[in-house]
């Protein structure tokens, strides 16, 4: 039976908007699959590890036909990579002679037949929707996108608290949304005021998965196109343009960051962002390969000193001038990594550094001129 027939660049895309959750390894080989459902010329990708599932589709236009199977996700990406863009392809489905056995779908295009083992699509799980929504509430994607990229370098990576593996999310009675990660050395948030009522007579917080967060920041892009977002007791769904991600949350309790963030750090010292970042950049190439990545940062003045000795006794020493108003003295080392990322994603002009006088030991609180609502604390190193 014939499917479809598409350019193979076609096809690739929606391929490409799903295969990123699809599991590498599996106990269960279906995970490894994608669902295709063709209903007329729209067809649908469905790809889960039961975690998340993401669902996409495109209308090619194609003779109207009915079908529905899984087939191995990484193989049929593969192989339609490897057929040149522009040129014609054909899927049909094509059935054995044994009727135990399950289709095969054919790839055919350019003078290249591929015969694909499929999985029949009963088989495939899906992933259990509530019917009711706690709120529901939309954002333009851009504002989204800002809202996790200014915070998610700070989430932690396989930590035994699960509950930092990811990011929360605060939603609170009126317009605000905050998003807020941390992996114990250091804290980011963010929050965004939107047009429009949450619906919310009391404060709402969910925790979003570090692979959710991964995913959504590929597939958005940097456009005033609307995210739909609907939030449940354990699931939250995001809906925009053809594409629908629906997630599991990560249930426990995340620390209350509103402890964390100093409210009584008066002294205030401007740097230009990207000359810091350079010169991080080459403190941090002799400590590399250190477990903590540790440099010091010296403030006399209106200067900046960055110190870096691995444990071969080599040093760096860069320097760097800086707006000090109070001339306010300090040394203090940080992990070189922790700054990088923050500069990195600030993407402003300056970047303002708040310390409390004459203290190597207390956080230090980095913010952006005229962007109150992002703070990011990092805690100090002994070095």
């Amino acid at each position: 039976m014939q499917l479809l027939q598409a350019s193979s660049e076609a096809l690739i895309k929606p391929l490409s908007t799903v295969i990123g959750i699809v599991e590498k390894r599996s106990t269960m080989p279906i995970l490894m699959n994608i669902l295709i459902n063709k209903v007329g010329s729209r067809v649908e990708f469905l790809a889960t590890d039961l975690d998340v599932e993401i669902t996409t589709f495109v209308d090619l236009g194609s003779p109207d036909s009915n079908a529905s199977f899984t087939v191995q996700a990484k193989r049929m990406f593969d192989v339609l990579k490897s057929l040149p863009s522009a040129a014609e392809t054909e899927l049909l489905l094509e059935p054995q002679k044994h009727s135990s056995d399950a289709e095969r779908l054919i790839v055919k295009s350019t003078g290249s037949r591929f015969s694909l083992l499929t999985i029949d699509a009963e088989q495939f799980p899906r992933m259990d929707k509530p019917k009711e929504w706690i709120t529901e509430f939309t954002l333009p994607q851009k504002e989204l996108l800002r809202l996790f990229s200014m915070v998610s370098f700070a989430m932690a990576k396989q930590d035994i608290r699960y509950y930092l593996n990811g990011i929360l999310v605060v939603m609170e009675p009126g317009n605000t949304v905050r998003t807020v990660a941390t992996d114990g050395h250091r804290l980011a948030h963010m929050a965004l005021s939107l047009d429009q009522d949450l619906q919310l007579t009391e404060e709402k917080q969910i925790i979003l998965p570090s692979k959710t967060v991964v995913e959504m920041q590929r597939l958005l892009d940097d456009s005033d196109e609307p995210v739909k977002i609907s939030v449940g007791e354990r699931n939250v769904r995001f809906e925009f343009g053809n594409i629908e991600f629906f997630s599991k949350l990560i249930e426990g309790r995340f620390p209350d960051f509103r402890r964390v963030i100093p409210q009584d750090y008066q002294t205030q010292i401007h740097i230009k962002r990207e000359q810091l970042q350079r010169c991080l950049q080459r403190a941090s190439i002799l400590v590399a390969d250190d477990r903590m990545h540790g440099i010091k940062l010296k403030f006399e003045d209106n200067l900046l000193r960055i110190f870096a000795q691995n444990q071969e006794q080599e040093e760096a020493k860069i320097e760097m001038e800086v707006n000090n108003p109070d001339a306010q003295e300090l040394e203090v080392g940080f992990n070189a990594n922790y700054l990088l990322d923050v500069v990195a994603s600030a993407r402003s002009e300056e970047i303002v550094f708040s310390v409390k006088p004459n203290s190597s030991s207390s956080s230090v609180l980095v913010t952006i001129p005229d962007a109150e609502n992002f703070k990011y604390v990092v805690m100090p190193l002994r070095i």
